[in-house]
């Protein structure tokens, strides 16, 4: 008897020790640093984008134990070239909501994949052909995949490591005349690490 009490009090202590994951109707709030990483393409072919490193805040919320949805908040400065030659800099925000399945959410390592929707305002171009002005569209529409994981360390805090490709392009313009200079895909991979809390 006394053997079996003891089992099940040490059964009840692990369970209490393990790491409580993410359930239906839980939130996931995380900061990450991200390394962006362009794949640009554009139909002058010359057209290249600087990669950043910048900081990031996005938020989970479960549909139900698998099923999540994340909305990522961040934004970036980049520069603009042309055949390796600085244009000037333009900024981006790219709001990004994805829908995720959570393969394992009671263990402790967690991972997920997902398929989303981006937006991506531009803002704050400053970008010169020589003297010549030129204007970036405002926004873009684009979809976006996601793979990663998330590694818990006690109830409430846990690692991510995170990978997305988002697809993201616009049309530069003479900015005094209106014409058409280029289209330009930006594509990039965004790789992030942070720490998160569920809530």
């Amino acid at each position: 008897m006394k053997v079996a009490i003891s089992a099940v009090a040490a059964g009840l202590a692990l369970a209490m020790a393990l790491p409580v994951q993410a359930d239906q109707g839980d939130w996931l709030a995380r900061g990450r640093l991200l390394q962006i990483r362009p794949s640009v393409s554009s139909t002058t072919g010359t057209l290249g984008v600087s990669n950043e490193v910048v900081p990031e805040l996005d938020f989970t919320y479960f549909l139900t134990n698998n099923i999540a949805a994340e909305l990522i908040l961040g934004t970036s400065r980049h520069t603009v070239t042309a055949s390796g030659a600085s244009l000037g800099k333009v900024s981006l925000l790219p709001p990004t909501l994805t829908l995720q399945y959570h393969f394992s959410p009671k263990e402790t390592l967690r991972p997920y994949v997902g398929l989303g929707v981006n937006y991506t305002r531009f803002y704050s171009a400053s970008l010169y052909l020589g003297a010549t002005p030129l204007n970036v569209d405002n926004s873009s529409f684009g979809g976006s995949l996601q793979a990663g994981f998330d590694y818990a360390l006690d109830k409430k805090w846990f690692l991510n490591f995170d990978v997305k490709k988002i697809y993201i392009k616009t049309d530069v313009t003479n900015a005094t005349t209106g014409a058409f200079v280029s289209q330009l895909k930006i594509d990039p991979v965004v790789v992030g690490i942070g720490v998160g809390l569920k809530f």
